[in-house]
C-alpha cells in the first residue's frame, strides 16, 4: 500500500523529486520503491529521463483504476480513527497577507481552545501557491468563483469602498463620483493581474475609471497604511476597512457606488484538494472560518 501511494504522489507532483520533497526524503528511496513496485507487478509504471517523467501507457491505465480504490482505504481509515479521536495533526492554510492578519490570526485562540490537538501553520504570500507541490491542506482565496482542480467553498462576500482620510481630502478635495479619481492621487496594486483601472457600478450603470498616482504596493496592508497617512485615496476590502470607517480615521468616498479593481464577484472563498474525503482537521478549520467570520 505504502508503494502504491508513494507511486500516486510521483504522478501528481509530476516527478520524483518533487514526491521526495512533500516526504521530506532522499528521491533514492523514491526511486527505490518505484522499482520495487514495478518489478512486483512486472509493468513499468513510468518512463524516465534526466529531464522529464511520464507515465507510460500501462502505468497510466493501472493508478487511474487504483486511485479511487486508494481514496477509499484512505477515507475508511481516517474515519475509523476519526471516530474514536479529536481532530489532530498539523493544517497548513494559506491566505493573503492581508486576510491572514486581518481574518484569521485574529480567531486562532478560539480555534486553538476549541481544537488543542490542530497545530496550524499559516503561510500568509500574496501568491497563489501551489496546494500539492507546498503540501498546503487549505487556501483562502480573494477571487470570482475560482476555476480548476480544487474544491471551493465560498466564506463571505466582499465589497470594496473608495476611502481616503480626512487630511488628504483638506488638501485635494472631495469627490462627486468616482469619475473625479482622474484628478485625485490614487493608492494602487501592485499586484499581477491588477492594472490602473478601477471599475464602478450603481444599479445597472457600470463604467471604468483609468487612474493615476505616485504610490504603489504590492501589500493591502501597506496600501491601507499608506491611505491612513494621506497619500491618496484607496479602494479596499470591507473587511479591511470597516474599523477605520467605524472610527473616522477614514472617510467613506461615493458611498452609492459599488467598487472594485478586479472583479464585482470578488469574494473570500476557502480551497481545497479534489479529494472525495475531508480530513476532520480541515472540516473543523473550514466551519469554524465561515462560523466566525459569519459573525
Amino acid at each position: 500500500m505504502r508503494d502504491l501511494e508513494l507511486a500516486l504522489l510521483v504522478r501528481a507532483q509530476g516527478s520524483i523529486a518533487g514526491a521526495a520533497r512533500v516526504l521530506d526524503v532522499d528521491p533514492s528511496s523514491v526511486s527505490r520503491s518505484l522499482a520495487a513496485l514495478e518489478a512486483e507487478l512486472g509493468v513499468r509504471l513510468f518512463h524516465r529521463t534526466t529531464r522529464k517523467l511520464s507515465t507510460t501507457e500501462e502505468g497510466a491505465a493501472y493508478l487511474q483504476r487504483v486511485a479511487p480504490l486508494m481514496e477509499e482505504m484512505r477515507a475508511a481509515a481516517q474515519a475509523a480513527v476519526g471516530a474514536r479521536q479529536e481532530p489532530a495533526g498539523t493544517l497548513r492554510l494559506t491566505a493573503s497577507v492581508a486576510f491572514a492578519c486581518q481574518k484569521i490570526v485574529p480567531v486562532l485562540a478560539a480555534f486553538s481552545e476549541r481544537y488543542p490537538e490542530i497545530s496550524v501553520e499559516v503561510i500568509s504570500s500574496d501568491t497563489n501557491l501551489d496546494l500539492v507541490e507546498q503540501g498546503i491542506d487549505l487556501a483562502v482565496r480573494l477571487a470570482p468563483a475560482p476555476k480548476g482542480d480544487w474544491v471551493s467553498s465560498k466564506l463571505m462576500d466582499t465589497r470594496y469602498h473608495l476611502v481616503a482620510s480626512s487630511a488628504y481630502l483638506e488638501r485635494a478635495g472631495g469627490l462627486a463620483t468616482p469619475v473625479d479619481l482622474r484628478d485625485h492621487d490614487c493608492l494602487r496594486y501592485a499586484l499581477p493581474g491588477i492594472g490602473d483601472v478601477w471599475r464602478f457600478r450603481a444599479g445597472s450603470e457600470a463604467f471604468e475609471v483609468n487612474v493615476t498616482g505616485r504610490h504603489k504596493f504590492s501589500n493591502a496592508l501597506a496600501l491601507l497604511e499608506a491611505a491612513r497617512q494621506g497619500l491618496g485615496v484607496a479602494l479596499l476590502a470591507d473587511w479591511l476597512v470597516a474599523q477605520d470607517l467605524a472610527t473616522g480615521q477614514l472617510v467613506e468616498l461615493c458611498p452609492q457606488y459599488q467598487g472594485t479593481v478586479s472583479n464585482f464577484e470578488t469574494a473570500a472563498w476557502v480551497l481545497y484538494p479534489n479529494r472525495r474525503y475531508l480530513p476532520r482537521k480541515t472540516r473543523v478549520m473550514i466551519d469554524f472560518l465561515r462560523d466566525s467570520l459569519a459573525r
